[in-house]
């Protein structure tokens, strides 16, 4: 074979042989190449910044507060206010408690809890003198300490004037209370009496109101009187809301 012929035959083979080294054949990554240094895309950390919150966002602004919303400007004027307004109301609901439950027709000796005794010159709470029982389930037994103070828990329970009640002597030192039944007229009693203590409790409150504006002397159209007025209008509000309720389980009208 002529030297041409082999040169020719070499050099057809080397371009069969060329497609298959240029398929099998991929670029290096750039992280594997020396002295080649990579970059984080912009982009990317741009939307990393945006899904991170600033520390400052959920901090609130005081300038965006209203006025008296987290601080009572009024200060210890409106607490001792508040406290007194709140034993009007807290003693009126025990009041209305005991009405109620004369007006279910239950016997107990809370029923006695509005009489007053005349005691060493001083008005006391009938508990303080005698002690209050239930007999047969209709019917209050009054037992006094010392026999001197019968005829002044007698007078007390008279001057309570609670509806249907009359006092009968027993002994010297006992009383006995028969608890009628309640009629229509014995509950719509009961709601008057409930209107009255109403009334009295208001009153109450509002000279709390009174004397914590007074004591504060505070500025005109201050937030401070709107503050004690608020405070008034929220526990009136509480003795109309026990006094409508009273109306609706006696069924007065």
């Amino acid at each position: 074979m002529s030297l041409s012929l082999v040169r020719t035959a070499a050099f057809g083979a080397r371009l069969r042989l060329r497609p298959y080294a240029l398929r099998s054949w991929r670029p290096a990554p750039l992280a594997d190449v020396p002295g080649v240094r990579t970059y984080a895309s912009k982009k990317k950390k741009h939307a990393r910044d945006d899904d991170d919150e600033p520390p400052s966002k959920h901090k609130v602004s005081t300038g965006s507060l209203v006025p008296g919303s987290q601080q009572i400007l009024a200060g210890e004027v409106y607490f001792k206010a508040e406290d007194a307004m709140k034993a009007t109301v807290d003693r009126y609901r025990k009041e209305v408690a005991d009405m109620e439950t004369r007006a279910t027709g239950r016997v107990t000796p809370a029923m006695l809890g509005p009489v007053r005794v005349v005691a060493g010159g001083n008005k006391v709470r009938l508990e303080e003198v005698a002690t209050v029982g239930v007999r047969e389930g209709t019917t209050l037994v009054v037992t006094v300490f010392e026999e001197q103070t019968l005829k002044a828990v007698e007078t007390g329970i008279y001057d309570a004037k609670l509806p249907g009640v009359i006092p009968q002597r027993v002994d010297a030192r006992t009383i006995r209370v028969p608890i009628p039944k309640p009629t229509v007229e014995a509950r719509h009693a009961l709601y008057t009496t409930a209107q009255r203590h109403a009334e009295d409790a208001r009153v109450h409150i509002r000279k709390h109101h009174q004397g914590a504006v007074k004591k504060g002397a505070f500025k005109k159209h201050s937030q401070e009187l709107d503050e004690l007025q608020e405070l008034c209008d929220k526990y009136v509000k509480d003795v109309d809301g026990i006094l409508a309720e009273m109306k609706k389980s006696t069924g007065a009208k």
